[in-house]
C-alpha cells in the first residue's frame, strides 16, 4: 500500500528524510505522531538534518529542523532508524500532529446521534433536499444541532428511523418539528460533497488563494494551493475545521492569517454550494451560522 501524507510538502520532506537516511545521516522514526515528544529538561533534541535548504528552496517554505524532528519523533520511541509507518497511516513531517488537520477530518462511514430540542423547541438545524437526499443547511450558533457536532454539508439519513432518502426539504423540517424535545435519533454521514486540502503557508505567510465572497477564484503559481491540488470554483466552507460560510472576505482572511503555518481548507464545489444555500439569505449565514471552533 502505498504511504500517504496530508500535503506534497509532507511527501517531499519524508523523501528528503528518506534519502539522507539512505545515506547514513541519523534520523528518528518516520512514522506520524500523536503527541508531540517530551524532553527532559535540559535536554536539546538531536539535529536533523544539517539544514533544510532543499526544502526551502523549493517550496517557499519557513522550516527549522527541530520543528521537523518534533513531528517525526514518537513520544516512547529512541530509535534513530528510519521506520516504515503501518499501511495506510499518514506520514507527516511538516504538518505533524496538527489540530486543524484533525478537527477538518472527514470521516468514513455513517454515525447516530442524539439531538434534543431548546426551551423554545427549536433544536437550531435546517435541512435542505439535494438530489433525493437531505443535507444541513444551516447550523445555528449555541444551538443543540451545534453541540452534537452536526456541520453544514452532513447528510441526514435517517430521523427517528424513517429513512431521508427522496423527502423533500418540508417534509424533513415537519419531521424536526413533530419529534420529541428530549431525544431525536438521527443517523449522519460527514459531509460527502465536500474534501480537506492540507496546505502550507510561504515565508511571507501566503498560501496562495485569491478568495471573493468565500469563493477561490484564482491560485497563485507555484503556491502551496497549487500544489496540493486545491481549484477554483470551490468554495471555502472550513478554515481547520472552523466553519466560514456566510464571513466576508476581510473576515475569512483574518481567519487565514490566524490559522498557523499548516492550514487545512474544506472546499465544495460552487455549483453544490449554491444549490445548498438557496433561498438562504446571506444576513441570516452572517449572523446565525455556528462559527465556533470544534472540539476535537
Amino acid at each position: 500500500m502505498a504511504t500517504l501524507y496530508p500535503s506534497l510538502e509532507d511527501m517531499k520532506g519524508h523523501q528528503i528524510l528518506q534519502a539522507q537516511a539512505a545515506a547514513g545521516v541519523k534520523t528518528p522514526a518516520t512514522t506520524v505522531v500523536t503527541e508531540k515528544p517530551k524532553l527532559t529538561s535540559g535536554t536539546a533534541p538531536p539535529v536533523l538534518y544539517p539544514n533544510l535548504s532543499e526544502l526551502e528552496n523549493y517550496m517557499g517554505l519557513a522550516l527549522s529542523s527541530e520543528e521537523i524532528q518534533k513531528n517525526l519523533l514518537p513520544e516512547s520511541s529512541t530509535a534513530l532508524t528510519p521506520a516504515g509507518p503501518p499501511p495506510g497511516q499518514l506520514v507527516a513531517p511538516l504538518s505533524g500532529n496538527n489540530a486543524g488537520l484533525r478537527r477538518a477530518e472527514i470521516k468514513p462511514g455513517v454515525r447516530e446521534i442524539h439531538l434534543c430540542k431548546d426551551e423554545r423547541g427549536k433544536t437550531g438545524l435546517q435541512l435542505k433536499n439535494v438530489d433525493q437526499g437531505i443535507f444541513v443547511q444551516l447550523v445555528k450558533a449555541n444551538s443543540p444541532a451545534a453541540l452534537v457536532g452536526l456541520r453544514f454539508g452532513d447528510q441526514v439519513l435517517q430521523i427517528d428511523g424513517k429513512n431521508c432518502a427522496g423527502w423533500s426539504s418540508d417534509k424533513a423540517q415537519r419531521a424536526l418539528k413533530k419529534a420529541s424535545p428530549e431525544k431525536i435519533v438521527m443517523v449522519v454521514r460527514d459531509r460527502p460533497f465536500q474534501r480537506t486540502v492540507t496546505v502550507h503557508k510561504d515565508s511571507t505567510g501566503h498560501v496562495g488563494v485569491v478568495i471573493k465572497k468565500g469563493k477561490i477564484v484564482s491560485l497563485a503559481k507555484d503556491s502551496s494551493a497549487a500544489r496540493n491540488g486545491l481549484l477554483t470554483h470551490h468554495y471555502i466552507c472550513e478554515v481547520n475545521g472552523q466553519n466560514v460560510i456566510g464571513m466576508k472576505d476581510k473576515q475569512l482572511t483574518e481567519v487565514l492569517a490566524g490559522a498557523g503555518n499548516v492550514v487545512t481548507l474544506t472546499i465544495i464545489p460552487t455549483v453544490i454550494y449554491e444549490h445548498m444555500v438557496k433561498r438562504l439569505s446571506p444576513g441570516l449565514m452572517k449572523s446565525a451560522m455556528d462559527h465556533s471552533i470544534p472540539d476535537l
